[in-house]
């Protein structure tokens, strides 16, 4: 399966499913319907079965979808059953804050070091991961072969640190800076601003 010929939409609908199949699994549901999965997740039922279409179908027809199954093929397809190593660079209160979230562990998401320049942080270590010297980003990244890359740093030297990254041979950005960077790898440009705005927006046009 290639992802690129999956719609952009599709793909970031495949979380939702995941949190919602594993609530259900959680609750030892054993099966579910199309509707009944939709009423959930606000979804219309059938745009889940043309989602899971996408990636061959996974339900009977009058029994509906094995949970577990289910979750397996949709942990399979977001490749959250293998182990993906990252490193930070910025440790800052976004940085802090992200390697103080046990949850990406769960999922596989592993942070395996932080990088400053301020030398009141580097040595000091943030949930058991060591913050070290931003001038040894590089090789530790090719000496432990991560995958991705996490910009928690101000939005001046975040490109400069992705096109560092890069060199060294990640293979993702997930950035964090309040600028959108660019780069020839999957990249995540997260705003935290921007879901407040329109929450904001939706806050003051409810009806």
């Amino acid at each position: 399966m290639k992802s690129q010929r999956i719609s952009e939409a599709v793909i970031r609908r495949l979380p939702r499913y995941y949190r919602h199949l594993m609530l259900l699994d959680e609750q030892g549901i054993e099966r579910i319907s199309s509707s009944e999965l939709s009423e959930r997740m606000s979804l219309n039922a059938s745009q889940i079965r043309q989602d899971f279409n996408c990636f061959g179908g996974f339900g009977q027809q009058g029994y509906g979808y094995h949970v577990k199954s289910l979750l397996g093929e949709i942990t399979n397809i977001l490749t959250l059953n293998t182990t993906h190593s990252m490193v930070v660079a910025g440790a800052g209160n976004i940085g802090q804050a992200l390697s103080n979230f046990d949850g990406f562990v769960q999922s596989g998401f592993l942070i395996k070091a932080l990088f400053d320049v301020k030398p009141e942080r580097i040595g000091t270590s943030i949930n058991g991961k060591p913050v070290l010297n931003l001038d040894t980003m590089e090789s530790f990244i090719m000496e432990n072969n991560i995958e991705i890359g996490i910009i928690a740093a101000r939005k001046s030297v975040a490109q400069g640190l992705v096109d560092r990254m890069l060199s060294a041979g990640v293979k993702a950005i997930w950035n964090f800076a309040p600028v959108d960077v660019k780069a020839d790898v999957p990249i995540e440009n997260v705003h935290l601003t921007d879901s407040l705005a329109v929450l904001a927006f939706k806050l003051n046009n409810w009806e």
